[in-house]
């Protein structure tokens, strides 16, 4: 099935069928079978890819800069601030001669209208790394820890509670897509893009998965398997944006009381960073039902499955 990306670009969920979605997880499976057995997998020696960060990040960068090196994949680092972007040149320019030079570009920034842009101008692989509306290489992660834990996805329940977002989109049209139920916790007049719900519940209607948007933390939490926590508010929002999200947000906060609401098999996954005493308790985190830390090595994991899948 790699044929089938080789050379493409990894944008977003919404782009890929459930076939794809799976073979992408599974291929990530085993390049962590291969890391923890210490098999070198060095695949791609000689390629040298660009890493465009115009976001912060741990995760995502370590990971990429990790899943690289062990495919063999020499990385240069790019800050906005230090290309002439910074100075008003068009991304397609900009785009146009990365496209000279590198083998490969994992873009992490704002609107996802960017990495689109760049698909059009690059002809070598465009990797989504984070927009406003996909996460596709957390996606991925997330679905490797749903597996490892559970063993499938269809059937499953997830409730996720955090502000709508990037996480939030991904996971619901993978949910969707798998057969996941999925519950989104979110206060009255916060509204999600409609385009994705449209897209998730174009696919429930396929799989038998039931997504709901609702106010009722509760009921949203009652016989959950997977509790997916994220930030009450994104990087980049005012400060007056911030405070109204959080109060929003407060009545949905997960402690160890309310994940006794959730099947007493229930995991608590978390994208990171937390913001402990906000949206999760400490308590919750550091529990063993947490396995926030399996999902962020899951990352450097799904970064190499991706790369494997859409190298030339």
């Amino acid at each position: 099935m790699r044929n089938q990306f080789k050379g493409k670009d990894f944008l977003a969920f919404k782009d890929l069928n459930r076939e794809e979605i799976e073979f992408l997880t599974d291929l990530s499976l085993d390049f962590k079978k291969k890391f923890i057995a210490r098999e070198p997998h060095d695949y791609f020696k000689g390629q040298v890819w660009a890493a465009l960060f115009e976001k912060n990040s741990t995760r995502t960068r370590n990971a990429f800069q990790r899943a690289a090196a062990d495919l063999g994949i020499t990385v240069t680092y790019l800050r906005p601030d230090e290309l002439q972007m910074s100075r008003g040149e068009p991304l397609k320019d900009t785009c146009r001669v990365l496209d000279r030079m590198y083998d490969g570009l994992f873009i992490r920034t704002f609107g996802h209208e960017i990495v689109e842009e760049c698909s059009k101008w690059m002809k070598a692989p465009v990797i989504n790394g984070l927009t406003d509306i996909a996460h596709p290489t957390q996606g991925i992660a997330d679905m490797m820890t749903i597996k490892e834990k559970f063993g499938k996805y269809e059937g499953l329940k997830l409730t996720y509670m955090g502000n709508l977002y990037n996480v939030c989109y991904t996971t619901m049209i993978f949910a969707a897509t798998l057969g996941m139920d999925m519950s989104i916790v979110c206060p009255a007049g916060i509204e999600p893009n409609q385009m994705l719900v449209d897209e998730a519940q174009k696919r429930a209607k396929v799989t038998g998965a039931h997504i709901e948007i609702t106010q009722d933390f509760e009921q949203a939490m009652k016989d959950a398997d997977i509790v997916y926590g994220n930030a009450e508010y994104s990087m980049g929002q005012t400060d007056e944006e911030i405070t109204k999200l959080k109060k929003a947000f407060e009545p949905y906060q997960v402690t160890a009381d309310a994940m006794k609401m959730a099947k007493s098999t229930a995991i608590y996954m978390h994208c990171l960073p937390a913001h402990r005493g906000e949206e999760v308790t400490d308590e919750v985190l550091e529990s063993p039902q947490s396995v926030i830390f399996d999902e962020a090595e899951n990352r450097m994991h799904s970064i190499k499955g991706i790369i494997a899948a859409y190298a030339n």
